[in-house]
């Protein structure tokens, strides 16, 4: 059953997007293959192929974005299901479009904590890169957030976190009883010119240099 399936899912993929999955397939169950079998390790990166299959505008991309965004969704679940036991707080940051406030969150969140805490990012209606204008204000921190994307959030990664800050999710925001939630009310920094969004991204550095002392981080 699952061969069929995974054959019903492809026939409509390039051979270079197949032979790309393939090839991701393998990587992830070289690293969670001691914990998940083949075919949850598939459905997971299969069902985050789809998540960007119908927003992306550079299709080749998606292979990676997915095995990307799968990793992270296995390493979530892993520790929902007690398999992953650091000790290491996690925080994951919401906002509606992924694309600036939670991402900013989590450039300054990644550079300041280090290697001592986890720290994810998503969206509700995720955009499909990330606010230049954001962009351009971390490198102007030093810190680069290129090397991220907008995705959605699933429920494993909800569930993962200890600490979940929202930032104008509104009621698309899932709750999860036995996790802390924080509101940061912040203006949305899309559409706004470089000058506009300062404010808000050094409001933000101020929120996660705050936060990191609540759940006892030593900023670097």
């Amino acid at each position: 059953m699952a061969d069929t399936t995974r054959t019903i899912w492809q026939q409509d993929l390039s051979v270079d997007q197949q032979l790309a999955l393939n090839t991701a397939a393998v990587h992830l169950a070289d690293e969670f293959g001691g914990i998940y079998g083949r075919e949850t390790i598939e459905r997971f990166l299969h069902t985050s192929y789809d998540q960007f299959a119908g927003r992306s505008t550079v299709p080749n991309f998606l292979p990676l974005l997915a095995e990307r965004f799968a990793r992270q969704r296995l390493q979530a679940l892993a520790r929902v299901e007690g398999h992953h036991r650091d000790g290491k707080p996690v925080v994951l940051f919401l906002c509606t479009h992924n694309a600036g406030r939670s991402q900013m969150a989590l450039g300054f969140f990644t550079h300041l904590a280090g290697d001592q805490a986890v720290a994810w990012s998503g969206g509700s209606e995720p955009e499909d890169a990330i606010n230049p204008a954001a962009v351009a204000a971390m490198a102007e921190r030093g810190i680069d957030i290129t090397g991220e994307y907008p995705k959605p959030w699933t429920d494993e990664i909800v569930r993962a976190a200890d600490v979940v800050i929202t930032m104008g999710c509104g009621d698309a925001c899932p709750i999860f009883p036995g996790t802390r939630y924080e509101n940061w009310d912040l203006d949305d920094p899309a559409g706004l010119a470089l000058e506009h969004v300062r404010p808000i991204r050094d409001d933000l550095e101020r929120r996660v240099r705050h936060l990191l002392d609540q759940i006892g981080v030593t900023a670097r």
